[in-house]
C-alpha cells in the first residue's frame, strides 16, 4: 500500500510540474523569441520483489526546450541581411524623391541657364538680356547648392544614426554578457538550463543581429561568443568589448565605427561591417550617397571650369578680357590626423580641366621617397614627379600642389568633387562684363582686287598665354608670284591644316604657303582664307574695338550645353546629371525589391523555427486536459491507497 501511494504520489507531482509547464507556455506564447517548453518524463528504478521488478512510479528527467540552432541561426541571418535593406532604402529613397522631382531638381536649372545665355547672345546689346541670363546664372547656382545642402543634411543624418546604432550595440553587448555570467551560475549541471535565460538572451542576440552582423560560437556553461566583422570579439563569456563612432582620420565631418580595445579605439574599414543596420547606413554611404555628391560636383566643377575657360576668350562690353564667370572649384583635402608630428606636408587640390574630371576620391600618400595620387574607383597609381615640385601636377583634370617635408606613410584623402556644387557660385554681377564678343576681329579691305574672303576667326586658349593677345592689327599680305601670304608676327609658329592635316611653319618662317580655305593657326587664334586673293591683297586681324554687337563668345558659351565636356568627352551636363539620377534610381529599385525578397526569406525562416520553437495554443490546451486527468488519475490511485489501508486497520480492531 506504502508503494501505491508513492507510485500515486510521484504520478501527481508529475502531472503538476507538466501542468505548469503547460501554462508557463500558455502564458509567455506572445513573448518575443519564447521557445516551447516540455516536461520530460521517466519512469524511477523498479523494485525487485523476488518475482520480477515492480514500478515504482515517475519522475520529471528534464525541462526540455524545444530549439533548434540552425534555423534560429537562419532566422537571425534572415533578419540581419532585411535590417540593412531596409536601413539601405530608408535613406537612398530620399535621394532618389529629391532628383526625381521634375521641379526642384537640376535640369529645369540648367536649361533655364542656358536659354538665358542663348538670349543673351541673340541680344548682346541688350541690359536686359544680360541682366537675365546673370538671373538664370543666380538661380543654378542656388539649385546646386541647395540639392547638396540636401545632401549634406542626409549625411549629418548618416552621422547621427551611426552613433545610435552603436551604443544600442553596445548596449546590447553588455546584456548579452550580463546573461551570459547569469546562464554560467546556473548551469552547473551540463544537463539543466535555465530556459527562459537561454530564450532572453537568444531574443538580444536578435536584435543586435538586426544592427549588425555577427558570429556565434559556443562557449562553456552553456555560454557564447559573439564576433561582429573579420572576427573582432564583442562578447566573450562574461566580458564585452565595445565600439565607438570616431570622427574619419581625414574629415572630421564624416563619423566611422571604431573597435576599442587595449585603452584605444582603432578605426575599422567600412567593408567589414556588413548586415544590420549599420551596415546598411555605411553602404548607404559609400555606395550612394558619396556617389551623388560627387557626380553632383562633378557636373557643376565641369560646368564652372569649362563656361569660365570660354568667358575668358571673350570680350565684355568694355572692350575689357573676360574674367571667372563662376567662382573657382578647390577640392576637398583631408589631411590625416595619425600623420606624424613631424610632418609638414601639406596637399592643395585645384580643378582645372573640366574633360578630364572624374567623380571619385584619390588617397594621396608618401612612402618615404615618392608622392603616390591612387584613385579610389579602380586603384589606378601616379607618382608626382618631380618631388619637390617646380610647377603643379595635373591628375585627371586637378592641379596637384604638395609643399612642406612630408614624413614616410603621411596620408592626405582628396575629394575633388565632393564640395564643388556648394561652393558653385556666381562672380560676376555686372551684366557690362559679360564676355559675350570674341577678343579679335578681321576685315578684308574693298581696295582688295582678288575676291579672296576671310572668316571672323576664333581664340583658343592659347591667346590667353603671354605675349600671344593682339594689341594691334596684324596685316597679312599676299604675294601672287608664290601663292603664300606674309605678315604674321614673327615670334609664333604658323600651323596650317588641310583635310584635317596639320603643317607647322616654326616662328620666323618669311611666307606661308596659301591652299584655299585652309584653317590657319597662330598665338591662339584660327582663321582661313578662301577665294583668289589679287596680288599684294591684305587681310587683317586684330583687336576688336567695336564688339558691343558681337556675340560669337555668348554662341560659344551657349553651345556648351550641348557639348560633351564630362567624362573624357563623353557627355554633356544634362547628360551627367541623368546618369547620376539614373544611377540612383536604379540603386533605390534594387533595394526595394531586395527588401521584398529579404522579407519573404525572414517569414519563411520564421515560420521553420515556429513548427520547431513556436507555441501552439491549441496543442497546450490539449497537453492541459492530458495533465489534468493524469492528476486527477493520480489523485484516484492515491485515494484508493488510501481506502486499502484503512480496510487494514479496521481488520485489525
Amino acid at each position: 500500500m506504502s508503494n501505491l501511494l508513492s507510485i500515486g504520489k510521484t504520478g501527481l507531482l508529475a502531472a503538476q510540474v507538466g501542468l505548469s509547464t503547460t501554462g508557463h507556455n500558455i502564458a509567455n506564447a506572445n513573448v518575443p523569441g519564447y521557445s516551447r517548453q516540455v516536461a520530460i518524463q521517466s519512469t524511477t528504478p523498479g523494485q525487485d520483489i523476488g518475482v520480477g521488478f515492480i514500478g515504482t512510479g515517475t519522475e520529471v528527467a528534464q525541462i526540455k526546450r524545444h530549439y533548434d540552432d540552425f534555423l534560429n541561426s537562419q532566422v537571425r541571418g534572415a533578419e540581419t541581411t532585411q535590417a540593412a535593406l531596409t536601413s539601405y532604402y530608408s535613406q537612398i529613397s530620399q535621394i532618389d524623391n529629391m532628383l526625381a522631382d521634375t521641379t526642384s531638381g537640376l535640369s529645369p536649372a540648367l536649361q533655364d541657364f542656358f536659354k538665358g545665355v542663348q538670349d543673351a547672345s541673340s541680344n548682346p546689346a541688350s541690359a536686359a538680356s544680360r541682366q537675365a541670363m546673370l538671373s538664370t546664372a543666380s538661380s543654378l547656382a542656388s539649385r546646386f547648392q541647395g540639392i547638396s545642402a540636401r545632401l549634406n543634411e542626409i549625411g549629418t543624418g548618416v552621422n547621427s544614426q551611426i552613433s545610435t546604432t552603436v551604443t544600442q550595440i553596445n548596449s546590447y553587448a553588455s546584456k548579452l554578457a550580463e546573461l551570459n555570467h547569469s546562464i554560467a551560475a546556473l548551469s552547473t549541471d551540463p544537463s539543466i538550463a535555465p530556459n527562459d535565460l537561454l530564450d532572453q538572451r537568444d531574443q538580444v542576440l536578435t536584435e543586435l543581429n538586426k544592427l549588425v552582423k555577427t558570429n556565434v560560437t559556443p562557449g562553456e556553461n552553456h555560454t557564447i561568443n559573439v564576433s561582429i566583422g573579420t572576427g573582432q570579439p564583442l562578447v566573450v563569456n562574461n566580458r564585452n568589448f565595445e565600439l565607438a563612432a570616431i570622427p574619419s582620420p581625414t574629415d572630421v565631418n564624416r563619423l566611422q565605427v571604431g573597435y576599442s580595445t587595449a585603452g584605444q579605439t582603432i578605426p575599422l574599414p567600412e567593408s567589414v561591417l556588413t548586415g544590420g543596420a549599420l551596415g546598411g547606413l555605411l553602404e548607404f554611404r559609400s555606395n550612394a550617397l558619396d556617389h551623388a555628391q560627387n557626380a553632383l560636383g562633378q557636373i557643376a566643377a565641369g560646368l564652372a571650369v569649362s563656361f569660365n575657360a570660354q568667358h575668358k576668350l571673350g570680350q565684355d562690353q568694355n572692350g575689357a578680357p573676360g574674367v571667372d564667370f563662376f567662382g573657382p572649384i578647390n577640392a576637398q583635402v583631408g589631411r590625416n590626423s595619425l600623420n606624424s608630428l613631424g610632418s609638414t606636408a601639406a596637399v592643395t587640390a585645384v580643378v582645372t580641366d573640366a574633360t578630364a574630371l572624374t567623380s571619385s576620391d584619390y588617397n594621396v600618400d608618401y612612402d618615404g621617397a615618392n608622392f603616390i595620387v591612387t584613385r579610389q574607383s579602380d586603384g589606378k597609381k601616379t607618382t608626382i614627379t618631380p618631388f619637390p615640385q617646380a610647377v603643379p601636377q595635373t591628375i585627371d583634370g586637378v592641379d596637384y600642389t604638395i609643399s612642406g617635408t612630408p614624413m614616410t606613410n603621411d596620408n592626405f584623402l582628396v575629394r575633388p568633387t565632393v564640395n564643388a556644387a556648394a561652393d558653385f557660385q556666381l562672380m560676376q554681377k555686372d551684366p557690362a562684363k559679360l564676355a559675350l564678343a570674341a577678343p579679335i576681329s578681321t576685315a578684308a579691305p574693298l581696295s582688295n582686287t582678288g575676291n579672296g574672303k576671310i572668316t571672323p576667326g576664333s581664340v583658343d586658349a592659347g591667346y590667353l598665354a603671354p605675349g600671344n593677345a593682339l594689341a594691334a592689327p596684324v596685316t597679312l599680305l599676299y604675294d601672287k608670284a608664290t601663292a603664300s601670304f606674309s605678315g604674321f608676327p614673327p615670334a609664333q609658329d604658323v600651323t596650317v591644316t588641310v583635310n584635317g592635316v596639320p603643317t607647322v611653319y616654326p616662328a620666323g618662317t618669311p611666307s606661308i604657303p596659301y591652299t584655299d580655305g585652309a584653317a590657319i593657326s597662330f598665338g591662339g587664334i584660327t582663321l582661313s582664307i578662301s577665294g583668289t586673293p589679287g596680288d599684294t591683297d591684305s587681310f587683317t586681324v586684330g583687336p576688336n574695338t567695336s564688339g558691343v554687337g558681337d556675340s560669337r563668345n555668348g554662341v560659344l558659351l551657349g553651345a556648351l550645353q550641348t557639348k560633351n565636356v564630362l567624362n573624357n568627352g563623353n557627355a554633356n551636363f544634362q547628360t551627367g546629371y541623368a546618369q547620376m539620377v539614373n544611377y540612383i534610381g536604379n540603386k533605390t529599385r534594387e533595394a526595394q525589391i531586395g527588401g521584398l525578397a529579404a522579407d519573404a526569406a525572414v517569414q519563411q525562416a520564421q515560420n521553420a523555427q515556429q513548427t520547431v520553437s513556436g507555441v501552439n495554443l491549441d496543442e497546450e490546451a490539449a497537453n492541459l486536459l492530458r495533465y489534468q486527468q493524469a492528476y486527477q488519475a493520480s489523485g484516484k490511485v492515491m485515494q484508493i491507497a488510501s481506502q486499502m489501508f484503512d480496510v487494514l486497520v479496521s481488520l485489525g480492531r
